[in-house]
């Protein structure tokens, strides 16, 4: 009886929580729509900015529609356009394992509220992670190290990387050729990182990143990204 009441208690707990994210999300009201591309007409290069490796098995391309990036080094996709104030970004994205030459299943990242404090134009790197740590931005890797960790990060703009959270189990890893809706929140210092309606990571920052770039990560893996949706938040 007591296992069953426990059972029942944390049931009820679960269902009280997902009842309280659902609110939430309701509250979060869409306003103007600041950007979207389906890549129908390839990668505007009015839009975007590709640093990549210069590893000979990479490429970044548009095919069908979609964005794909299959590198065998490192990569960062940036969005043009400085954001700032309150907005959320929506986008669409598949870890594909077909067989391909750079086809491993591991790290769906992105970078956004992302600045140089020693330069003003941010797009001056070769797609090598370590040219990033000297950035001032967040910074979330989902199925990093062969898929074995998510990692969310903050770094400062002098080299220190802060780990805001981290979560190393199922949901929070990935599976290869599942189509995952991801979402980023940037709401008055609350900082949200969700996919497919799954609250990854949440932190009030007591001292938010307030405007900066977004950018697609990855390295040594095949990607496709569509359909990103930029919001301006109404509340």
């Amino acid at each position: 009886m007591k296992r069953i009441a426990a059972s029942l208690l944390s049931l009820t707990f679960l269902l009280i929580l997902s009842a309280c994210n659902t609110n939430q999300n309701e509250r979060i009201q869409k306003g103007k729509l600041l950007f979207s591309d389906d890549f129908s007409e390839g990668l505007n290069p009015d839009n975007w900015v590709v640093e990549m490796d210069s590893t000979p098995k990479s490429r970044v391309y548009v095919e069908n529609g979609t964005l794909i990036a299959d590198t065998e080094g490192g990569v960062t996709i940036w969005y043009k356009h400085k954001l700032e104030g309150n907005y959320l970004i929506e986008y669409e994205r598949t870890v594909v394992m077909e067989e391909g030459v750079n086809d491993r299943l591991s790290d769906l990242n992105q970078f956004w509220s992302a600045s140089d404090p020693n330069n003003p134009n941010l797009f001056t790197r070769s797609g090598k992670f370590e040219e990033y740590h000297e950035l001032s931005q967040y910074y979330v890797g989902v199925g990093g190290n062969y898929n074995s960790t998510t990692r969310f990060r903050k770094y400062d703009g002098a080299g220190e990387r802060i780990i805001i959270g981290e979560k190393n189990e199922a949901p929070y890893l990935l599976e290869a050729n599942i189509p995952y809706k991801v979402q980023i929140l940037v709401k008055d210092g609350l900082v949200r990182f969700r996919m497919n309606d799954i609250d990854f990571f949440e932190y009030q920052d007591p001292n938010p990143l307030t405007k900066g770039y977004f950018g697609f990560r990855s390295t040594w893996s095949r990607h496709k990204i569509d359909h990103i949706h930029i919001y301006q938040l109404n509340n």
